[in-house]
């Protein structure tokens, strides 16, 4: 709650020159040719963002407390309140590539709309709009039609090399993929999201580690170098979310359960004596990074929870909290040792040496 509550209290509905302390309240206030960013990173339209909208959806219905959902719902309408301003400006070529809310009407990458697709459907549960609707039925089209797919229709990118499967992915997809399902009652979701979870699973998962790789290249065919922390947390949550979602008498919710099951006991063994997991799980001279410990508990207690798996489990959540508490929040709602946002490379020393901040918005939700 102490982590929510600064977010609200950072949380500005507004934009900011470039070098300069003036503000605007609307996109339509902004002189042609300004330069502005978000005033604030908790109304951006990131992935990050996505996530962050989803944690207070689930905080504020927990504790029965709207200002939480609000933020959810505040948020992605602002969006859809400025964007179209920006892409018309985008549309005639000023600052072409910075405008902001331009993965809005520009989208590339799974990063750019599925998870603020998924958080924009929960905000249309508690406030409908055509607009809403209509933007996250752009996204669906683009995840199911236009995003780059293997011959087996697994969703990749098209770097660092082309046609790369990143771990990332998984939850960039399949939130978004589930909520559509429900939503709509249209089963092509579903069987989507079960088929990337069984895809990712066959092309990213080492059976030795008990853990997922960073990416698969396809025109190499193999896999990258590192079981980096916070991927393998997409990915548990991303099996998480799905099986929150998937009906329970879908063919293959046995087997995605199994698949989610092997990778909470995988992580358990790299889990240290403070209950916290490090940047690059199987490196213990790797530092201690707050996001995968924070999705790795959630994620377990989740399936303990829901009799996913067998309740004695409990204790890795138990130990994960605890030591989230003791090394990594503080009681004024800190979150320390962050992993900033991270690429894909073939050396070890780049997730080695990626630096961990305070608060990074990668940590938050």
């Amino acid at each position: 709650r102490s982590l929510a509550d600064r977010i609200l209290a950072e949380t500005r509905y507004e934009f900011s020159e470039f070098m300069s302390d003036k503000t605007y309240a609307s996109a339509a206030e902004i002189p042609e040719g300004t330069r502005v960013h978000f005033g604030s990173e908790y109304i951006g339209w990131y992935y990050v963002n996505g996530v962050i909208n989803m944690a207070m959806i689930d905080l504020g219905e927990y504790l029965n407390d709207e200002k939480y959902t609000d933020h959810c719902v505040n948020q992605v309408y602002f969006g859809m309140n400025n964007y179209k301003e920006f892409e018309k400006r985008f549309r005639e070529g000023v600052n072409p590539g910075r405008c902001p809310y331009r993965r809005i009407f520009r989208m590339r990458e799974l990063d750019d709309c599925g998870s603020m697709g998924a958080s924009a459907i929960e905000a249309y549960h508690k406030k409908p709009s055509d607009e809403l609707r209509d933007y996250f039925d752009r996204v669906a089209d683009h995840i199911l039609n236009k995003q780059d797919r293997l011959d087996d229709k697994t969703l990749v990118r098209g770097g660092p090399h082309q046609m790369t499967l990143w771990a990332d992915d998984l939850y960039m997809s399949v939130p978004f993929l589930v909520r559509m399902g429900k939503l709509t009652g249209d089963n092509k979701y579903f069987d989507d999201a079960v088929l990337q979870a069984l895809n990712f699973n066959k092309y990213l998962w080492n059976e030795d580690k008990g853990l997922y790789y960073h990416c698969y290249y396809s025109d190499l065919n193999r896999n990258g170098v590192a079981h980096w922390g916070r991927c393998n947390g997409w990915v548990m949550m991303a099996n998480v979310h799905l099986l929150n979602m998937l009906p329970a008498d879908h063919p293959k919710r046995e087997e995605v359960r199994r698949n989610l099951e092997k990778h909470i006991l995988g992580v358990a063994k790299y889990q240290n004596g403070k209950g916290l997991w490090h940047q690059l799980l199987d490196k213990n001279d790797s530092y201690e990074e707050s996001s995968c410990t924070s999705m790795f508990t959630y994620c377990t207690a989740r399936a303990v929870n829901e009799g996913w798996i067998h309740k004695s489990y409990a204790t890795i959540a138990l130990a994960g909290w605890e030591g989230l508490k003791a090394n990594m929040i503080t009681l004024d709602g800190q979150l320390k040792r962050v992993c900033i946002g991270t690429g894909i490379r073939d050396d070890m020393v780049f997730y080695y040496n990626r630096p961990a901040r305070q608060n990074e918005t990668h940590g938050m939700g």
